[in-house]
């Protein structure tokens, strides 16, 4: 397995840990609190660095249902992220305690790609 492939695989995973754990907690907690930010962003964050090593080894933008949906969970991982700093910084006790559900969508369309990207990886 190239360097570059292995970096992606990890940052991917770490994607999914920070991402879940700050969305699982948000969920169990029913209010979105301000560490789960934190959470949040190393997500995108980590999710953001393995698609660059992903471009990277592959060169370009190959459009296949995987790339497409990667694409859209990156996409609203961001929006996600963005609007739950938002509502966290103008304290909205009633987006704060619904947020969850929208949080528990784009974590559900992120794990498309995740686990399209594994069993393809695994297959090859």
């Amino acid at each position: 397995m190239p360097t570059i492939v292995l970096y992606a695989l990890i940052y991917f995973t770490l994607a999914l840990i920070f991402y879940s754990v700050g969305v699982w907690a948000e969920r169990i907690k029913k209010m979105l609190k301000p560490w789960h930010l934190i959470f949040f962003w190393m997500g995108l964050i980590a999710d953001t660095l393995g698609t660059a090593y992903v471009k990277e080894q592959v060169g370009t933008v190959i459009y296949n249902f995987h790339s497409i949906t990667g694409i859209l969970g990156l996409l609203l991982m961001f929006i996600h992220t963005v609007w739950a700093t938002y509502i966290v910084i103008v304290s909205n006790p009633k987006q704060l305690s619904s947020f969850h559900k929208f949080s528990l969508l784009v974590w559900v369309v992120w794990l498309i790609p995740y686990f399209t990207g594994l069993i393809s990886g695994m297959t090859r």
